[in-house]
């Protein structure tokens, strides 16, 4: 796998054309890349963002998570909350490279890499091109971020070992490859964290990427999801005092 970063302008608030900024930075695209963008520029063209002086964060965060620990649960004054099926701290919400203002995720993630795929195969004449809209996130246990998927298109996010025979010749139980983090942690590794301007990259030389030329199935998105009840970590996720944001 290689992972190549674009460097662009640096994007603000008066940047309301998510397609435009590609159109600028990406002069070429070869058959079976994936590009990889930030979820941040795609929030910041759709103006999903909130100066700092007219909201509090808590406020923000009780708003746009399923479920949420109040700041005063966390000795580092963050909030963990379960936000659009994702275990993610503060809602997803940013303020770095933000320019005084909080940054929201996208109103529709799998939206905007639906038309982001279908934008790159009209424009480069492709067949086999992938998306993937990156975030980053923390891992209990562990020290530091690493990328998650908000949303993939144009190819198969899961690569399903189930049944398949290991070496030995023991049948596989439950595995599978989430395909598209292992993408977004590749690519928010080279686009970096701090004033790097790189919130493209192209991901290329991807022989374990199974391309489709469609976005994928209602079905398949289900695939991806699990819900806190049947998680792994049920156990934990169960007997959090969550406080759940009722619409």
């Amino acid at each position: 796998m290689r992972v190549q970063p674009l460097r662009t302008h640096k994007i603000t608030g008066a940047d309301r054309d998510l397609f435009a900024i590609l159109d600028a930075h990406l002069p070429a695209l070869a058959e079976g890349s994936v590009l990889a963008i930030t979820s941040k520029i795609v929030a910041i063209a759709e103006g999903r963002t909130v100066p700092f002086a007219s909201a509090e964060k808590s406020r923000l965060v009780a708003e746009q998570a399923e479920r949420y620990l109040p700041v005063s649960a966390s000795k580092y004054g963050v909030s963990l909350t379960i936000t659009r099926g994702m275990l993610i701290a503060t809602a997803g919400i940013d303020e770095s490279n933000s320019d005084g203002h909080f940054i929201l995720w996208p109103s529709d993630s799998q939206a905007a890499a639906n038309a982001v795929r279908a934008y790159l195969a009209r424009r480069f004449s492709l067949s086999r091109v992938g998306v993937v809209i990156t975030d980053s996130k923390t891992t209990p246990l562990r020290i530091g971020v690493t990328g998650v998927a908000l949303a993939h298109s144009g190819f198969r996010a899961l690569n399903d070992y189930v049944g398949v025979q290991d070496l030995f010749g023991r049948a596989l139980r439950m595995t599978k490859v989430n395909v598209m983090d292992a993408l977004a942690t590749g690519a928010v590794l080279v686009m970096g964290e701090g004033s790097e301007q790189t919130p493209l990259a192209v991901v290329d030389d991807v022989p374990f990427v199974q391309f489709q030329e469609r976005d994928p199935s209602a079905a398949e998105l289900e695939q991806l999801r699990v819900s806190p009840e049947d998680d792994l970590y049920a156990p934990l996720l169960e007997r959090a005092p969550w406080q759940r944001n009722e619409p």
